[in-house]
């Protein structure tokens, strides 16, 4: 049987000193990326696309930026 890690990382998500709406949306703008490029990381996740995209908002290994008008 094959583990995943797909945990998100809930400590770094309460600790985080940002915007809960700018990281949600990050991570929204994340899971449509990966649902429609694919990530070498979704196997490993079990498949979660919502799961990746905030682990990897949270943990900083995808950074964003606010799109300013």
């Amino acid at each position: 049987m094959t583990k995943h890690n797909s945990n998100i990382p809930l400590g770094n998500l309460v600790s985080a000193d940002k915007n809960m709406y700018e990281l949600t949306n990050a991570a929204i703008h994340r899971a449509k990326q990966i649902s429609m490029a694919g990530s070498e990381e979704l196997e490993s996740a079990g498949g979660k696309i919502v799961s990746l995209a905030i682990k990897e908002i949270v943990t900083e290994d995808v950074q964003y930026s606010i799109k300013q008008d």
